[in-house]
C-alpha cells in the first residue's frame, strides 16, 4: 500500500439524521486520532450504500471504507430484505477490492436501541467501524 494514501471513504445513509450524525462522529473521533483524512459522502439510506461504495472505490484515491446507517424494524419484511442485500454486498464488494473495511449500519427495533448504539459514549458503533477499518488498514499493509 501507498503509505502516503491515508484516506478513509465514509459513507453515511442519512435516513435517520440524528443517528448518522452520531455515528460519523465516532468514526471522524478514531479517523482523527489514527491520523487518517477522510471523505464524507451522503447517500439516502442504507440500500444506496453499496452502489455509492463501489463508485468511489473504483477511483483507488481510498485506503479503507467505513459504511454508517441505520433500518429499523417496521410491520414489513422489508427489514429482513434490505439488512441482508445490503451486508451481503457489501461483504462482496470489501473481498473484490481487497478493501480494509468497517460495517456500522446499525439494525434494531427501535429508535431507542439506535441511540444507544450510535452514541460514542455508549455503544459507539461508528468509533467500532472506524477502528475495524484501521485495523484491517494495517493487517493488508502486511501481507503485501
Amino acid at each position: 500500500m501507498d503509505s502516503s494514501l491515508k484516506s478513509v471513504l465514509i459513507v453515511e445513509a442519512k435516513f435517520y439524521p440524528e443517528i448518522s450524525i452520531d455515528l460519523a462522529d465516532g468514526a471522524i473521533s478514531v479517523l482523527d486520532a489514527k491520523g487518517f483524512s477522510f471523505e464524507r459522502v451522503e447517500v439516502p439510506g442504507i440500500f444506496e450504500i453499496p452502489q455509492a461504495t463501489k463508485m468511489f472505490w473504483e477511483s483507488g484515491s481510498f485506503c479503507g471504507s467505513i459504511s454508517l446507517g441505520c433500518v429499523i424494524r417496521g410491520e414489513t419484511d422489508h427489514y429482513d430484505h434490505i439488512c441482508r442485500e445490503v451486508s451481503r454486498k457489501l461483504m462482496d464488494l470489501a473481498l473484490e477490492f481487497r478493501m480494509p473495511y468497517g460495517f456500522g449500519l446499525i439494525t434494531c427495533e427501535n429508535m431507542e436501541q439506535a441511540r444507544v448504539r450510535a452514541d460514542k459514549k455508549q455503544k459507539d458503533v461508528g468509533g467500532r467501524a472506524a477502528k475495524a477499518c484501521t485495523t484491517m488498514i494495517s493487517l493488508k499493509s502486511r501481507s503485501y
